[in-house]
């Protein structure tokens, strides 16, 4: 079995592409701030113009569709997954909350019994 490197080519353009990205969004954000004076749905929409702009420019570069991909994988893998049933959940909860205050009174009840080896008995301040 050969193991060969994955080269991946990162080119310029795509780079163009993000960096025209990150401008759009930056300016949708500038847009709806300068915009202060003008009603709420003319601001909202200069940021989602902003946003819109970047997705089509992200869309279009090679880490906007290997993103997309990605998400699509993520989906798929989800759809997978087998959810506990309502009760199953329930049981599960109630033995994580039990767990957890059986832990609190022990580490309570370490804590007085050290508090009180240590000052009544070795040192004797109380």
């Amino acid at each position: 079995m050969s193991s060969q490197p994955v080269q991946t080519v990162n080119t310029s353009n795509d780079k163009i592409k993000i960096a025209l990205a990150i401008v759009a969004v930056v300016a949708g954000v500038v847009g709806f701030f300068v915009l202060s004076d003008q009603s709420t749905p003319v601001r909202a929409l200069a940021l989602v113009a902003g946003l819109l702009v970047a997705i089509a420019f992200a869309w279009t570069s090679a880490q906007g569709r290997g993103f997309v991909g990605f998400a699509k994988e993520s989906v798929r893998e989800t759809k997978k997954v087998v959810w506990p049933t309502r009760k199953e959940a329930m049981q599960m909860t109630a033995v994580v909350f039990a767990f957890v205050l059986v832990m609190a009174i022990f580490l309570w009840g370490t804590d007085k019994l050290l508090e009180f080896l240590l000052y009544d008995v070795i040192l004797g301040w109380k």
